[in-house]
């Protein structure tokens, strides 16, 4: 057996397929770009999955991949795991082969078997392998039977599985990519670590044991399953495998453990390195040396810490590792100095890992700061919560629940502590705290809480408001808002009358009910002798109805009647604009900052738009003067606007972004401006960039951990914001008493002088704190061997106390000083004591005596501390005792 590096099973593992007319793909980023619903890329065949459908055409029918893969979250959250186990992790790398209706079952079986065994390739002891069959798949059986006796193995390695012969799970060897679709027999080897380790082979009562584990699963996709369960062969089978990096690293280099293996085992003795961890073996370290792998490709493929979605995984997954460290003594920020490690570790394999170094140590270091300030509270509150639980084993769930709202402790975390301890943690109680925090919020964030109230209609509304801001219609549904104050409640009702407030719903309508972060249209309805105003469209009884919100300020308005409908159409040009703006802002923010930007919330109104974006740090000026400039070069260029109809595959093929989370149709309105921008959009957009007119951020600024938000202006928005700018600048020239030329060089000029200026008072400020031409030195006295000064300043600021304090320590050699200063009729206090007395006469009691005497307080170290006061009369008393309280402290 061949003694091989990681990079080397990598890299030969490629080298073999290749060589067997398999195209070589890339490693997919971990967020899947075809499927947004998908959590992480979880397997080599998320990137093929619709090769596998038929839904997408490749030039090849051979492919093989070393795919980065992620499983923290849903049915493969195995997180607590990770670090205790010789075989859990977060991230993993899955090594694969392909076939798109070209070999099946005899090539995929063969292949194997020669990477594994020939002497050329792996060399793995033959008779170490055991292999495992779907008990049906008699083919697959009859294929491993032929090689087996060709070695001289016994046909009792080939396990049927699923034949109730031992067998746990019926269905452990056959595997469907949903609940209908392709699906098919599979067909596993396994590898024997020898009897020192106890389990035992696959299919046997303690097959769950260490010692036979499978390294590779060849998936036969042979059937199409139907609504009914019913299996019907497929025309063209394919072939799908997976091979798991770190499992087959383990046995070509002699290990049981994956932590063992070479790139995990530096990792590994980095997390011992930077924590300064002295046990090896701690399960901490290894479960630092598989997060730092997870966080860092988890980052450099735009996924940012937050607290929804994948940004959430990523924040777990972080803090997780972050109270490890602590656990092992390290209090200080330790994870980011590890992305180094890993990038000599991975970093020729996934040149990108490269390029974003620098963004991923960032975006680790900003988070490990952020958490580092609440996890040694957080962890107190933790330790004193288990104090109080006496002789029970369960945590209580509105405790887990504060250490996740107020410190950000993730509920896995918190059980992860339990559960060194021995305890569980009440996820229930969790849970029904977080549904009480979830309600009040609902009901904080309705606007016109009485309006929010969904209402009972089946009704789907047609809307025909892209083409234009007109149309006739028929009332379907009226709702009238009754009652007073919070008793507001709408009830349907046949007719609505003059000064009745609520609900119109129509058969189709050209007014835009609020999605997506486009706001409602506002207008008109007109009946025959009736009025009905607009102030907001929303979405009602499911999403299908259109809810028209407003007052009835002429006539009576009836069930059936025909209306007119008139968007408010300034409003909504204006909407427009700023729309299209924002999927250029979209593309723009991406190309400038990089393909880690995803949106993460909008809001497009007439007056205005904000985009959330996710971004680990401030944006510069100069990346913002980059971005309005590519927004207005694409204005300038007219781009006609590319509007189409097709099913969400085909949008996904065609280039569209799709937001994770996002419930799409089968059918999507995708939006294309020229090659810059495609997104998928049904709001309402302008026919050509040009329409924009101009384009102006006002505003860029956090909204919260990693998500950054940009506030812009569009057209006359934008032409008001630039003369307000005009104007200012107008008004700077003037009060500088320049022209607009020269105004930056007279702000700077002053900016310099005022600089100037300070400096100088600092100096005379410190001269003054010094005692100026008297020396303060002088008027210390001697109390018990040491020099006691105690003396009032006025006129010095904090700095210039501080200053004074030091150097005067230092004159007198053995002393006390307090110095104090009243300024605004507040009290200003300095202590300091040199370190042979500090244990006698700590410089905090001493600061707090004066802060105490003056009705304030204060404290700090025994060398030095500051205080402060809000009454400045009893201050110089205050200073004349000091002398006789240091003496009462000396004895």
């Amino acid at each position: 057996m061949k003694h091989l590096s990681s990079n080397q099973i990598r890299s030969s593992f490629l080298e073999y397929f290749a060589g067997k007319a398999h195209q070589v793909v890339a490693s997919s980023p971990l967020v899947p770009g075809n499927d947004p619903t998908l959590l992480f890329t979880n397997s080599g065949m998320v990137q093929f999955k619709d090769v596998f459908l038929g839904r997408d055409l490749r030039d090849y029918r051979r492919a093989t991949t070393a795919q980065r893969s992620l499983r923290a979250g849903g049915k493969h959250n195995d997180l607590e795991n990770v670090g205790y186990t010789a075989r859990h992790h977060t991230f993993f790398e899955m090594l694969g082969n392909f076939s798109f209706g070209d070999y099946f079952k005899k090539d995929a079986i063969a292949y194997a078997w020669e990477l594994l065994t020939s002497e050329k390739w792996w060399g793995l002891p033959k008779e170490r392998l055991w292999v495992t069959v779907y008990h049906e798949d008699d083919e697959a059986h009859a294929l491993w039977a032929t090689i087996f006796k060709r070695e001289g193995l016994s046909l009792d390695r080939i396990v049927r599985i699923g034949d109730n012969k031992g067998a746990r799970y019926a269905s452990d060897n056959f595997w469907q990519m949903a609940d209908t679709g392709p699906c098919g027999p599979c067909s596993e080897v396994f590898y024997d670590h020898g009897a020192h380790i106890a389990g035992g082979p696959p299919g046997s009562p303690d097959q769950d044991g260490d010692r036979y584990v499978e390294i590779w699963n060849l998936v036969f996709m042979q059937y199409d399953r139907s609504a009914s369960g019913e299996l019907t062969p497929l025309p063209k089978p394919c072939v799908d495998t997976g091979m798991g990096l770190e499992r087959v690293a383990a046995v070509l280099q002699g290990v049981h453990s994956n932590y063992d293996t070479d790139t995990l085992r530096a990792m590994v003795s980095g997390a011992k390195r930077v924590t300064g961890a002295r046990d090896m073996h701690a399960p901490s370290l290894r479960v630092i040396a598989d997060h730092i792998r997870a966080v860092s490709f988890l980052i450099v493929d735009g996924v940012v810490p937050s607290n929804e979605g994948r940004g959430y995984v990523l924040r777990r997954i972080l803090r997780r590792a972050i109270r490890h460290g602590y656990k092992l003594g390290c209090s200080e920020p330790f994870m980011h100095r590890l992305v180094d490690d890993l990038a000599r570790e991975m970093g020729e394999a996934y040149p990108e890992l490269n390029k974003a170094r620098e963004r991923v140590t960032g975006t680790i270091f900003l988070e490990e700061q952020r958490f580092a300030e609440t996890l040694a509270t957080g962890m107190q509150l933790l330790d004193n919560a288990i104090g109080r639980l006496g002789g029970h084993k369960v945590i209580p769930g509105d405790v887990v629940f504060k250490l996740y709202d107020t410190y950000g402790f993730p509920l896995d975390l918190t059980a992860d502590v339990a559960r060194e301890r021995g305890l569980t943690v009440d996820e229930v109680g969790f849970e029904r705290a977080m549904e009480s925090q979830r309600a009040l919020g609902r009901a904080a964030s309705k606007f016109g809480a009485e309006y929010s109230q969904d209402i009972a209609i089946d009704h789907k509304t047609a809307f025909i408001g892209y083409d234009g801001c007109r149309g006739s219609s028929r009332i379907a549904a009226l709702f009238k808002l009754g009652g007073d104050g919070e008793g507001r409640a709408l009830a349907q009702v046949e007719s609505l009358h003059h000064g009745d407030e609520g609900l119109v719903v129509l058969d189709e309508t050209p007014f835009y009910a609020e999605s997506g972060g486009q706001v409602g249209d506002r207008g008109v309805l007109r009946g025959v002798d009736a009025e009905f105003r607009v102030d907001d469209t929303q979405k009602r009884g499911g999403g299908g109805a259109f809810a028209h919100m407003g007052t009835l300020i002429m006539g009576e308005l009836k069930v059936g009647e025909s209306i007119e409908a008139r968007v408010d159409e300034t409003a909504r040009r204006a909407t427009m604009l700023n729309h299209s703006a924002t999927h250029l802002l979209h593309a723009a923010l991406r190309k400038v900052l990089g393909e880690h930007v995803t949106q993460k919330g909008s809001l497009v109104a007439p007056d205005r738009l904000r985009f959330d974006f996710s971004h680990g740090q401030p944006m510069t000026r100069e990346q913002l003067a980059d971005v309005e400039t590519l927004v207005n070069a694409e204005v300038r260029r007219n781009l006609a606007a590319d509007v189409r109809e097709m099913p969400y595959d085909d949008a996904i093929k065609f280039g569209a972004m799709a937001l994770f989370g996002e419930k799409y149709g089968a059918k999507v309105r995708v939006m294309k401006f020229g090659d810059f921008s495609t997104e998928l959009c049904g709001g309402t957009h302008v026919q050509a960039t040009g329409d924009i007119g101009l384009f102006k951020v006002l505003h860029e600024g956090g909204v919260a951990a990693g998500v950054r938000r940009i506030e812009a202006v569009t057209g006359a928005g934008a032409l008001e914001a630039v003369a307000e700018t005009e104007a200012l600048l107008g008004r700077v020239a003037d009060a500088v008493k320049g022209g607009r030329e020269s105004v930056e060089d007279k702000v700077r000029q002053l900016v310099d002088r005022a600089k100037k200026l300070e400096k100088e008072l600092d100096a005379l400020k410190a001269k003054l704190a010094t005692g100026g031409s008297t020396d303060l030195a002088a008027s210390a006295v001697e109390v018990a061997g040491m020099m006691v000064l105690a003396a009032r300043l006025d006129g010095a600021d904090a700095k210039a106390l501080s200053e004074a304090v030091d150097r005067l320590k230092d004159k007198l050699k053995s002393a006390a000083v307090v110095l104090a200063a009243v300024e605004d009729g507040k009290v200003r206090i300095a202590a300091g004591v040199t370190k042979d007395r500090m244990d006698k006469v700590p410089a905090g009691e001493l600061a707090k005596l004066i802060a105490t005497a003056c009705g304030g307080k204060g404290g700090g170290r025994p060398d030095f501390a500051q205080a402060g006061g809000t009454d400045p009369a009893p201050l110089d008393a205050a200073l004349a005792g000091v002398a006789d309280w240091v003496r009462a402290r000396l004895g």
